[in-house]
């Protein structure tokens, strides 16, 4: 398989760039190309604000509470890739996993992004092996859109939702941009560079390929501790997509993307005016002399291998298009070598998704959807974690292949109805089958959801939604934070329980009548989730051990509040500002019902942007503050952390970023910072003069690990004359 990449990558670089003119269809007309089936009216929208330079903006028209970042929104800061794409949103929360492996989670509705479905283009994505790093994974340049809808929304894409979905919107192969081409450079050094060429064969076929590498060259220990900042980094990416439109309405996409990714992070010293960093070979033959300045450092060595395909057909049954069926499916498969320190993780990953879908509108007012999915995952794992206590070799895992298979499949159905523009409501009913669940409990689950929304005006929007979501839980590789420590692992860190949670919620939207535009909003939404089962990693019953244990009927929940306001003052200059508290709490065994470790009680966002006449230059400014989160016990005393109640609690911190574009003619040059307040958090790593000690711990993150970092780059444009 391992060599099949290599195959298929290389095969792709030597896709040959031609063009000829738009997708029209048999009337001149240009097809709209931006769904499977069905209307895209948020990709519309995207549209539509992107010219207004809008960022960010809520869905008016979307029935879940939907926030939008455009294009515009993209280009607001150097986005590199997708977890750098959220500074201007409240509703997620991007950090590090650790200060090791440079792998970044979200946080939506207060809880880790594995509850989260991301989605690109409607198929699930980033799931197991590919969620720890699969935010690196997808350039910011290479979207046209991100839709960020809270809380349970359709049961049409699967059942694994639990906080909400995000939605990925790629450049589109009907667009007018035979190419497009996107450099930048940091001042750590790190580069990034993206191709994008959107190429039409007559009226039927057309496609795009989107091209990037990125990486740095140079390492950074800016707080002096001996631990590389960032990893060392390169990874390849390249994508090919495929639009076929016949003239009877029928629409076949498919598409292939090859990733590989190698990181190399932890410890680096001097030696003879020579950097020496992690070599796993001599780590692992005798890691007991591992002290600083000799020649076997403690770090991670990860490289990641990933091979996707997608199909994706749709079928019109009538004239009208008012009924038709469509079939979604995806295949990826993901490897990933990793060692870190004496430890080694060597697992692959084949995932297949399948979606079949029947789709009635009887008429404005009555549509349902039927259909029937499921997802397959076989893991290979080979796992074995060598520790030290006292300087007596402990080892964990037996070392040998493991295989894992993981399956559900379910059948659904989703009602939608419109009382005009006033009310609608969506109810969906699913109920799937898991095949790796304990004997004494039930296979088959049943998922319900609902989703209402009413305009009693034209001016207000009022939503709720709720529902049930359920997913395997992949311990490891969801807390990939767990290998930077030299802590032992305890209870079930091998199993995949069934994870069980419920989601309820709503929003209401008051559109205001100020300002130089439409746009003009003051929104309020609250979520709740609430866990039956959970995996539980827990840190804190033991310090020399990270227990994982299941939930089983105690309580795991978290409240999310968010205020959200919007205004043009003046043409051309957008004020947005944003704040989200959060209040998550979970009863870890022997402690009782405690806030959960690690997460910011609460965000605020501003962000200004203004665009001069005919858009030649643009500023964006934008302001973050963030707040306390309870930390683990054993980090008293650290420098920022400050007690209350017998508790600790990570330091407000605010953070700022700035950008300038100046656009010519075909061409936007850049440039700007982030974190001008240079604020860092002090000593990340606890215990990093000996890895070998159960106090070694470099997952214990909060704060920004890099100071302030400058960025310059180019974009260029070449439209379709």
């Amino acid at each position: 398989m391992k060599k099949l990449l290599s195959v298929i990558s290389c095969a792709l670089c030597v896709c040959a760039f031609t063009a000829n003119a738009q997708v029209l269809d048999s009337k001149g007309n240009l097809i709209d190309t931006t769904a499977i089936y069905g209307e895209r009216s948020d990709s519309l929208d995207a549209a539509v604000f992107t010219s207004r330079q809008s960022g960010n903006y809520l869905s008016k028209g979307k029935e879940i509470r939907t926030e939008v970042i455009t294009a515009a929104g993209l280009c607001k800061m150097a986005c590199c890739n997708l977890a750098e794409s959220f500074e201007n949103s409240a509703s997620v929360t991007v950090g590090y996993s650790d200060a090791v492996t440079g792998a970044r989670q979200i946080r939506l509705l207060g809880l880790s992004g594995v509850y989260t479905q991301m989605l690109d283009e409607t198929r699930p994505v980033m799931r197991g092996l590919a969620s720890p790093f699969g935010l690196s994974y997808v350039p910011g340049q290479w979207l046209e859109s991100i839709q960020i809808a809270k809380g349970s929304s359709s049961v049409i894409n699967g059942v694994e939702c639990m906080t909400g979905q995000i939605n990925m919107e790629h450049r589109k192969p009907t667009d007018e941009k035979p190419l497009f081409l996107n450099a930048a450079v940091m001042s750590d050094t790190k580069m990034d560079f993206n191709i994008a060429s959107s190429l039409q064969m007559g009226y039927k076929w057309s496609t795009v390929i989107l091209g990037h590498v990125s990486g740095n060259i140079a390492p950074h220990d800016m707080n002096g501790d001996h631990f590389l900042d960032d990893p060392m980094m390169l990874q390849l990416n390249l994508s090919n997509r495929w639009l076929y439109q016949a003239d009877n309405g029928m629409q076949i996409r498919f598409g292939v993307r090859a990733i590989q990714d190698s990181r190399q992070g932890g410890q680096m010293f001097e030696k003879d005016g020579k950097h020496v960093y992690f070599d796993r070979d001599a780590y692992q033959w005798n890691p007991l002399e591992v002290q600083p300045g000799t020649l076997n450092p403690w770090g991670s060595d990860i490289l990641n291998r990933s091979i996707n395909g997608y199909f994706k057909l749709g079928v019109p049954l009538n004239e009208e298009n008012s009924q038709n069926i469509a079939l979604v499916a995806d295949y990826n498969y993901q490897n990933m070598d990793s060692y870190f320190g004496a430890t080694k993780y060597l697992a692959g990953q084949h995932s297949a998704f399948a979606n079949l879908l029947y789709q009635n509108e009887i008429n404005e007012s009555h549509k349902f959807t039927l259909g029937l999915n499921g997802t397959w995952d076989l893991y290979d794992e080979a796992f074995e974690r060598v520790i030290f206590y006292n300087l007596m070799k402990d080892v964990e895992g037996t070392g040998l292949p493991v295989r894992t298979d993981l399956a559900n499949a379910g059948l659904f159905g989703e009602y939608t109805f419109h009382a005009g523009e006033e009310f609608s409501a969506i109810v969906g009913l699913r109920g799937d089958w898991f095949n790796h669940v304990p004997s004494d409990e039930a296979r088959f689950r049943v998922s319900p959801r609902v989703t209402l929304k009413y305009m009693p005006i034209e001016e207000i929007v009022i939503r709720a939604n709720g529902g049930r979501g359920l997913r395997y839980s992949t311990p490891l590789v969801d807390n990939i934070g767990v290998f930077s420590t030299g802590k032992k692992y305890v209870g079930s860190f091998n199993e995949h329980i069934l994870e069980d949670a419920w989601t309820f919620g709503g929003n209401i939207t008051y559109y205001m009548p100020f300002g130089a535009s439409s746009n003009t909003y003051l929104s309020f939404d609250y979520f709740r989730t609430q866990f039956v089962q959970q995996m539980v990693v827990d840190y804190e019953l033991d310090p020399t051990q990270i227990n994982f244990y299941a939930l089983n009927g105690k309580q795991s929940f978290t409240d999310n509040f968010q205020l959200d306001f919007s205004v043009d003052p003046i043409e051309r200059f957008n004020i947005t500002a944003t704040f989200r508290y959060t209040n998550a709490k979970i009863d870890l065994a022997g402690r009782g019902l405690v806030d959960k470790p690690m997460t910011s009680r609460f965000k605020g966002v501003l962000n200004l942007q203004y665009a001069t006449n005919l858009n030649k230059w643009i500023f964006d400014f934008t302001a973050s503050v963030n707040g306390p989160c309870r930390v683990y016990d054993f980090m008293k005393g650290m420098d920022g952390i400050t007690e209350r109640n017998g508790k600790y609690y990570s330091p407000v911190y605010p953070l700022l970023y700035a950008q300038i574009t100046r656009r010519f003619k075909g061409w936007d040059v850049y440039m700007g910072a982030e974190n001008l307040t240079n604020f860092t958090q002090k000593n990340p790593i606890i215990g990093g003069d000996n890895p070998l000690q159960p106090s070694f711990d470099a997952s214990c993150i909060w704060g920004p690990l890099m100071g302030i970092k400058a960025h310059i780059g180019f974009r260029f444009t070449l439209w379709k004359k």
